[in-house]
């Protein structure tokens, strides 16, 4: 076991930096609330149980297995002590005002892990978030590690699958998660690759030019568009400006929360973020920790049964 402390000069909500890797209730790799946060993860070092926690103006971290030494270094930019808020004008709009006043916790981290951010970003195309988190924590607990250390075991916390793991496996393998053929191959395809994409993670630059680096990068393998690239820029990487266009809900709640219009578009979305460009994420991530929710018309989705498929 290695340990860390690091001083604080600014509350920390470990809920609003670290929620955006939470995949789903039960996510088997991580569990979290304010003060408090357990991670499982892969380095190059090997694999890492990861426990932060904070205590007033003071983090406490202790982590275990090979990688625990990289995953200790690596906090303050898992936190996001180290982003840069230069240049964001929240006063431009009164609710972005207001959140960047109550949500001042909220920071931009970076895991620096891609694939462990990609995987789970497929594997949410096109389907609910309800059907995501099934198929994640599926493919996890069916197919990851058991994460080291006695905090692990404790937690029940799984790693997930390695790159070797998910590239041997066959797309049929993931018809019971209810992943169809298309997105189990992009899943296979980018764990074969898996060693080009963690490099994109060590491209020089600002977190926006690599951002925007590696998105492009990201959209040159069929089956990633600009969606994928942009939820998983802004987690691996920390990219300030990372918008999901594509995304189902987010338009609408950015239409509704900046300009009070019931529905969006992606047009139109972007239209509204313009002023916070270089931004833009920050005032995403403001608006999704809000709970801001755009009126809702229309019956229910309901998911079809994709495990035949």
């Amino acid at each position: 076991m290695a340990r860390r402390t690091i001083d604080l000069d600014a509350r920390l909500d470990l809920r609003l930096i670290l929620g955006p890797l939470l995949r789903g209730r039960g996510d088997p790799t991580m569990r979290l609330n304010a003060v408090a946060a357990a991670r499982a993860t892969r380095t190059p070092d090997g694999p890492a149980t990861l426990l932060v926690e904070v205590r007033g103006a003071r983090l406490e971290a202790e982590a275990w297995g090979p990688g625990a030494d990289r995953v200790l270094d690596g906090l303050p930019a898992l936190l996001g002590l180290d982003d840069d808020a230069t240049g964001f004008e929240p006063g431009l709009h009164p609710v972005v005002a207001d959140l960047a006043r109550r949500l001042s916790g909220l920071r931009l981290g970076r895991t620096g892990a891609v694939l462990e951010v990609l995987v789970p970003a497929i594997l949410e195309q096109r389907v609910t978030g309800a059907e995501a988190s099934f198929a994640f924590r599926t493919l996890v607990r069916r197919h990851g590690e058991a994460a080291p250390g006695p905090l692990a075991a404790a937690q029940r916390l799984r790693l997930q699958p390695s790159a070797a793991a998910l590239a041997e496996l066959p797309y049929f393998a993931f018809h019971p998660l209810g992943v169809e053929q298309r997105r189990a191959e992009i899943v296979r395809r980018v764990a074969h690759d898996a060693r080009r994409l963690e490099a994109l993670a060590e491209l020089p630059g600002s977190r926006l030019g690599v951002g925007a680096a590696a998105a492009a990068r990201l959209r040159a393998y069929p089956g990633i568009g600009p969606w994928t690239a942009a939820e998983v820029t802004l987690r691996a990487l920390g990219d300030p400006d990372a918008v999901s266009v594509g995304d189902f809900h987010l338009p609408n709640v950015v239409a509704f929360a900046l300009a009070g219009e019931p529905r969006g578009d992606d047009a139109r979305m972007l239209e509204l973020l313009e002023p916070w460009r270089g931004h833009r994420a920050r005032v995403v991530r403001l608006l999704e920790a809000s709970g801001i929710e755009a009126p809702r018309y229309g019956p229910r989705y309901a998911a079809p049964d994709r495990r035949g498929m």
